[in-house]
């Protein structure tokens, strides 16, 4: 058995390049390494897409990045017909960073929203192009107002950081998770509270994903569509740029 990955982008979400070991190959191609930059899909969010680069500078083009059996191992999954790794050898690892750093944007997008409509969330998605998130609610809203609001907060730039706590820490307070259906990943020891604004004065919740690190960087940003998913149930669809008049 392979030792933990350790996830380099839990402490530097902006980390796009780092070296690692290869520890593992696994039957299907999945590569294993000491540690990675590469985020493993999770909570809603794709998984780091990129290449790692042998030493004699052939790369090997990645098509998605997951958890292996539980959320200590991370694998990196080639696409087809790309070179073979070999354990023990050092890759520098390259994260297609234009992809992340709209999935950080849009990430930060969706917690802002969880702002704006202080309701249970049911589900979400977070997309380059476009993300959902579902909230348990009758409620009918303007999504004209929702997105006045959110470019409020994106405007006021607000510096968002992450705070650490325990797993029994947050088992203590339950209160602070706002997903009804999905818990924060716990089980590491440790759990990561994305907070907003000075003293945690926007927003705070366990996420496990990538976000920029204030506000503005989100850019301009609005509510596409506001649908009915049941009597209870609105999903919000976000997308980059101005609302098309």
């Amino acid at each position: 058995m392979t030792a933990p990955t350790r996830a380099l982008y839990r402490d530097d979400f902006y980390l796009a390049t780092a070296e690692g070991v290869v520890t593992a190959v696994h039957d299907d191609g999945g590569i294993e390494l000491d540690q990675t930059c590469f985020y493993a899909a999770s909570g809603g969010q794709p998984g780091d897409t990129g290449f790692l680069e042998r030493a004699d500078g052939t790369k090997i083009a990645l098509g998605e990045t997951r958890h292996g059996a539980d959320k200590s191992i991370i694998l990196h999954h080639p696409l087809d017909d790309q070179p073979a790794a070999s354990v023990g050898e050092t890759l520098v690892l390259h994260v297609d960073w234009a992809r992340r750093y709209r999935l950080m944007r849009m990430h930060t997008a969706c917690h802002l929203l969880s702002v704006v409509m202080p309701y249970p969330i049911t589900g979400a998605a977070v997309g380059e192009n476009e993300s959902r998130v579902d909230f348990d609610m009758s409620e009918t809203i303007d999504k004209d107002a929702v997105t006045a609001r959110l470019m409020t907060l994106v405007e006021e730039n607000h510096p968002i950081y992450l705070q650490w706590i325990t797993d029994e820490q947050l088992a203590a307070n339950p209160g602070i998770v706002k997903s009804k259906n999905v818990r924060p990943p716990v089980g590491l020891g440790r759990v990561s509270l994305v907070c907003i604004g000075e003293n945690s004065a926007v927003d705070s919740q366990p996420c496990g994903g990538t976000h920029v690190s204030e506000t503005q960087e989100v850019g301009a940003i609005h509510i596409a569509k506001i649908e009915k998913k049941g009597k209870e149930n609105r999903r919000f669809r976000i997308r980059f740029g101005q609302a098309e008049t």
